[in-house]
């Protein structure tokens, strides 16, 4: 909650029970007055949002009833009183919940070295669309582009925080109206849409969201990898993000039905790991369970258009890297892959098939399909979120072939799913938004440090990151590292 915020509804909480003997030393017209200019300000400094409407009623209420009170009269007790202020209380709590539950939050800002710039791209392919009716529709998705800008950049407008598309999405998803998120215009940003990129030239990172979700909604995290030194190309999966906007103006949004057919038959595969694991087998008697049930999963399909969808990003990138905005800043030869929940299980399907990437990470994703029968030839990052006992944990016998190469297998002690997400910040409140009981600010530290350090590593060839120490540095980070995997 921001200063005025506070102020405003401290003195809705305290006012009623002070005002009769304030209004005996001071007039009533100093009183109203400071109400009103605390209001005036929030206002002006801070900007109208929905949220603080309980507040401002109270504001009217409150007014009325001290016009209209004899300030001189001690209070007497009835039930109309009784009923009046149990009204004014029940207010008064929404009008706390409201904004601490929906508060203008604060984004991290980027430690890196470098401003951060942003554009999008429209990439049309010529596969064919699998999720629209129509026959003739090829897929074309938008990417948003994260790099390291040069200073100057840093002294225009930051961007607004997420795109009109993603914020409809969010709100269709949790039955608001769109308008709901319209406070989302407080919030700062630390990215400069449009500014020049920074001198030189520098790896290149493909981030892929998770299903159904806000596809920009990784400020924190891609914002600090493009400060450090990343261009970070931002996926959005048509029809399975929350939203896109093309640069027509029209906006596609995730298609609910095509998903309801897609998982019809979903709890077919997901039956035996849940019996497997719930009736205590031992993990090389699940084992050839997990094996089959996880070719057959209906989120395989999914990364498997989505690894298609990232393919024709990295066929582009010599010619961005020969023409355009990024002409000559982009390092072809150490190309990463990232990514969030499904997202996470397509990057590491990504870095399994193709030998363009050179170092992957899945951010708390499921791997779905062949991982589980073989392993990675070069280096490999799986950050777990902290989930329960009870867990279904399939990527223990997914990744039990690790990596010829290094793998470095993490858990982020404290977090949940969304840690990895802006939710954490937008949704402060763990049993709403899902996080877990870390701090959104140590969480995202702790991920962002660890990633870029991989990266950093692996792409980037700094002998002088130590990841090891990165998790002796934080009590919440559990990290093993294993190398040399026979195949």
């Amino acid at each position: 909650m921001r200063f005025f915020e506070i102020v405003l509804l401290l003195v809705l909480t305290g006012l009623p029970f002070i005002w009769k003997p304030l209004a005996r030393r001071i007039p009533l017209v100093l009183i109203l007055g400071v109400l009103a200019a605390l209001v005036v300000l929030q206002l002006v400094l801070e900007g109208y949002r929905w949220q603080l409407l309980p507040a401002y009623v109270l504001v009217l209420i409150l007014t009325a009833r001290i016009l209209l009170t004899d300030a001189t009269q001690a209070f007497r007790f009835s039930v109309l009183a009784v009923l009046r202020g149990l009204g004014y209380g029940i207010l008064l709590g929404v009008a706390w919940v409201l904004p601490v539950v929906l508060p203008v939050f604060d984004l991290p800002q980027p430690s890196g070295a470098y401003a951060v710039g942003t554009d999008t791209v429209l990439v049309q392919t010529a596969r064919d669309e699998p999720i629209t009716a129509t026959p003739e529709d090829r897929r074309k998705f938008m990417v948003k582009i994260w790099y390291p800008a040069a200073p100057k950049a840093a002294t225009t407008t930051p961007e607004a925080y997420v795109d009109d598309a993603s914020r409809a999405g969010f709100a269709t998803k949790y039955g608001l109206p769109a308008s709901a998120l319209n406070y989302l215009d407080h919030i700062q940003t630390y990215v400069y849409p449009e500014g020049s990129i920074a001198e030189g030239s520098f790896p290149v990172l493909l981030f892929s969201h998770g299903y159904g979700s806000k596809a920009t909604g990784y400020y924190a995290l891609l914002s600090e990898l493009a400060s450090q030194g990343y261009v970070v190309i931002n996926m959005n999966h048509t029809y399975e993000s929350l939203g896109a906007v093309f640069p027509n103006g029209e906006h596609a949004y995730f298609d609910y039905e095509y998903q309801q057919r897609l998982a019809k038959d979903a709890m077919q595969t997901i039956t035996p790991i849940q019996e497997a694991f719930a009736n205590g087998l031992t993990f090389e008697q699940r084992h050839p369970i997990v094996q089959e049930a996880v070719q057959d999963y209906f989120e395989g399909a999914i990364q498997a258009r989505w690894v298609a969808d990232m393919q024709s990003v990295l066929k582009l990138l010599p010619r961005w890297n020969a023409n355009g905005a990024l002409k000559g800043h982009l390092q072809l030869d150490a190309v990463g892959v990232l990514g969030h929940s499904v997202g996470g299980g397509a990057a590491g399907r990504l870095a399994l098939v193709d030998d363009r990437i050179k170092a992957g990470a899945n951010l708390d994703g499921i791997q779905w399909g062949k991982k589980i029968d073989t392993v990675f030839q070069k280096p490999f990052l799986y950050v777990s979120a902290d989930w329960p006992p009870e867990h279904e944990d399939l990527n223990a016998h997914i990744y039990h072939k690790k990596s010829t190469s290094v793998f470095y297998e993490s858990k982020i002690l404290g977090s949940g799913h969304p840690n990895f997400m802006d939710i954490p910040f937008m949704i402060p409140v763990p049993s709403l938004s899902g996080s877990g009981s870390i701090d959104p600010e140590l969480g995202m530290e702790i991920i962002t440090q660890l990633v870029a350090g991989f990266f950093d590593t692996h792409l980037k060839h700094q002998e002088s990151v130590n990841l090891k120490a990165l998790a002796e540095r934080y009590e919440a980070l559990e990290l093993n590292v294993y190398e040399g995997m026979e195949e």
